[in-house]
């Protein structure tokens, strides 16, 4: 029997962004959390080419999108600003596009045989469109 004051479990987790903290250390939170964007970017994209047997299987995508969501809807309860709320997924995306431009000696990142030729675009469909979607949702 649930109380009749309590809000759901999922409900309080699924609740829109933007009740403020009134505390001084908010700004250092949201610092973590945009910080955070940035290796899950990391982690995204060097784990992308994992193969299950021969068969490339691109589940770091999805994760790190689950994660961007989650990193969105914290940095929204520490900030009642939406643009705030959205600095870990701009961290991401500032990443991933770092990632995509050559390194010294032409090394690349993303790209491959199959499926992994389309992995940048993957990793961008996956983990930007879920983070989105909750930003959308909270205005």
């Amino acid at each position: 029997m649930r109380g009749a004051g309590k809000p759901i479990f999922w409900q309080a987790l699924i609740s829109s962004p933007g009740s403020s903290r009134e505390n001084r250390c908010g700004p250092a939170v949201l610092a973590l959390l945009t910080l955070d964007g940035v290796l899950s970017a990391i982690l995204g994209a060097l784990l992308l080419p994992t193969y299950l047997g021969a068969i490339p299987v691109p589940v770091s995508a999805p994760i790190s999108g689950l994660i961007n969501a989650a990193l969105v809807w914290a940095a929204g309860y520490w900030t009642d600003s939406k643009r705030l709320a959205a600095l870990p997924l701009w961290a991401w995306l500032a990443t991933v596009a770092g990632f995509s431009l050559g390194g010294p000696g032409s090394d690349i990142i993303f790209g491959g045989p199959g499926i992994m030729a389309l992995s940048v675009l993957i990793l961008l469909v996956f983990g930007a469109v879920p983070p989105y979607l909750l930003l959308r949702r909270a205005g």
